[in-house]
């Protein structure tokens, strides 16, 4: 797998966007596309605040399980970053009203027959300094 180019306009423009959908699909609670965007695969990992998911069925099963309020976030700091044409990663800190504690999150993304899907993220908070 060739890494270059790093940030090909293309290429970023895609993750991005599959990014932005991700963001409107969590803070809106819209769960069937929540999961179209993670990779189908008992190898997708996402490690949360109070949980550790391994496997695609873990996830959507914490997803429908998952209260639907109290989502709505702002991002305060975004990175992503793409290698080659086919991977990348994705790093957000976040607010949410009412929290003092910062958010975190990062996903790793892979262009998996040709879709862009998440598979593996993580999500955790940090006290303020």
């Amino acid at each position: 797998m060739s890494v270059e180019p790093i940030n090909d306009p293309e290429t970023l423009a895609a993750v991005e966007a599959a990014f932005d959908a991700y963001e409107r699909a969590l803070t809106t609670n819209d769960v069937p596309v929540l999961d179209t965007l993670f990779w189908n695969s008992p190898h997708t990992l996402r490690f949360g605040a109070t949980e550790n998911l391994q496997g695609y069925d873990a996830i959507r099963s914490f997803r429908a399980q998952r209260p639907g309020k109290g989502l709505v976030r702002t991002v305060v700091d975004r990175s992503v970053t793409t290698f080659g044409a086919d991977f990348a990663v994705a790093n957000i800190t976040f607010a949410r009203t009412g929290e003092v504690r910062v958010g975190r999150q990062s996903q790793t993304w892979a262009r998996i027959d040709g879709q862009w899907r998440v598979v593996a993220a993580h999500v955790s908070w940090m006290d303020p300094s």
